[in-house]
Order: structure tokens, then C-alpha cells, then sequence
């Protein structure tokens, strides 16, 4: 069996009789053509390298990546923070007026308000990466919740929450402003990516599994 990442080296290379054009999710692959230096890049709380083990296997609940979706190029304005659960694939999304470390501190605050003293058993562990964004988001563990940065410039760290925000692009596409978004609408774009039956959960919704683990968690 060949592995995708040779695939799209072969279709990169020109081996094959296809052509990246042909291929939408090839053009999102950049190639590599150096390394990019690391050793000045600033960090803001604990390796990606210290994760449990089980965090990246899918088979417990509670584990977390997260990241912040821009509306615009330059980053200006109205973002989006966005939390996918690991082993349900559910997404959270909340609009946050701007892309800072205040807002997002302030839409974790507004789940930990919704979860109460059940935060800690949904949110166990988050991985993000080392934006400046999330430059205070280790205080989370003030909550019980531990926090993960992933290398830097390496987003396929967290490789669900990539492909999640890509489900969330179609409904706020890139290059137009978040700023005449609403909050419901926000939260009802991620309602409908968790309401979509996936074949790795067995033909299940995100949605059906998330509600279930936490039923279990409210009845333990």
C-alpha cells in the first residue's frame, strides 16, 4: 500500500499522469524546500513532546486540538476560535472579536462557565500551537486542563483540527471579513460539521458520540 505523502510526491514530481491542478487538496500541500529556523521562534508553555502517548491514539475522550481561523489575510478583525474534540471529532466554534490572547481567554472562560465543575473531565488535554493567540492559554491549567504547544510551524501536529477548520471554511470562506458574522451563526456552521455522519465513527455524528460521552461523564 502506498502511502498518501508518496502519492502526492509523485504528482508533485510529475510520475504520474495527474497534475496538482487536478488535485484541490494536493495545492494545500506546500512543499518543503528548506527548513524553517525554530530556535527564535518564542514558546509559551509545555512541548507537544510531553503529551501523553494516548492523547494522540483516539481512543479517550477528553483530548483536544485547537487553533483560531482569520477572516481576511491580514488577519484583522472578527476570528474564530475552533476546539475539535480527538476520538469524537466534534468541533466547537465561537466567534471572538479579534485574534488575541484576551478574547481566546475569554471564549475558554465561557466554557468553562457552560461545562462547571465537569470542565477538567471534558477538557482534559489541548494541543495548540505557539501563536500568539494562545501566548497565556497554559493558565487553562489553573482549571485542572493541560496544555500542549505543538512545534512551531508544524500544523500537522494537530492534523484533525486541520482538516476540521477546512469543513469550517466552506461556510466562512477566506478572504472575507468575520465581522458580519453572527455568534448563532458561527456556532450553527459547527453544528452542521457535527451533524454529519462519518465513516471512520462508523457511520455515527460527532455530535451522537460527543452527547453520549457526556452523558456518561454527568451519570458517573
Amino acid at each position: 500500500m502506498v502511502c498518501t505523502h508518496t502519492m502526492y510526491n509523485a504528482v508533485w514530481a510529475g510520475l504520474i499522469s495527474i497534475t496538482p491542478t487536478d488535485l484541490p487538496e494536493a495545492l494545500k500541500r506546500k512543499q518543503r524546500t528548506e527548513k524553517r529556523s525554530l530556535e527564535h521562534k518564542r514558546k509559551y508553555g509545555e512541548s507537544i513532546d510531553s503529551r501523553d502517548e494516548i492523547a494522540e491514539k483516539r481512543i479517550e475522550f477528553e483530548h483536544w486540538e485547537g487553533d483560531t481561523v482569520v477572516g481576511t489575510r491580514d488577519g484583522g478583525g472578527a476570528a474564530t476560535l475552533t476546539l475539535i474534540e480527538k476520538m469524537t471529532e466534534n468541533h466547537i466554534a465561537i466567534k471572538i472579536a479579534g485574534k488575541t490572547a484576551k478574547t481566546v481567554e475569554t471564549a475558554m472562560q465561557r466554557r468553562r462557565e457552560e461545562y462547571g465543575d465537569k470542565f477538567a473531565q471534558v477538557f482534559k488535554t489541548i494541543t495548540v500551537d505557539n501563536g500568539s493567540e494562545f501566548a497565556t492559554f497554559a493558565s487553562l491549567s489553573e482549571w485542572v486542563t493541560k496544555v500542549y504547544y505543538a512545534h512551531p510551524y508544524s500544523s500537522w501536529k494537530r492534523p484533525q483540527n486541520e482538516r476540521s477548520n477546512g469543513r469550517y471554511r466552506r461556510y466562512a470562506p477566506k478572504g472575507q471579513s468575520m465581522d458580519n458574522l453572527s455568534d448563532e451563526g458561527v456556532e450553527h456552521a459547527a453544528d452542521l460539521i457535527c451533524g454529519l455522519p462519518r465513516k471512520e465513527l462508523g457511520y455515527r455524528t460527532p455530535e451522537e458520540l460527543f452527547d453520549a460521552c457526556l452523558d456518561e461523564i454527568h451519570t458517573a
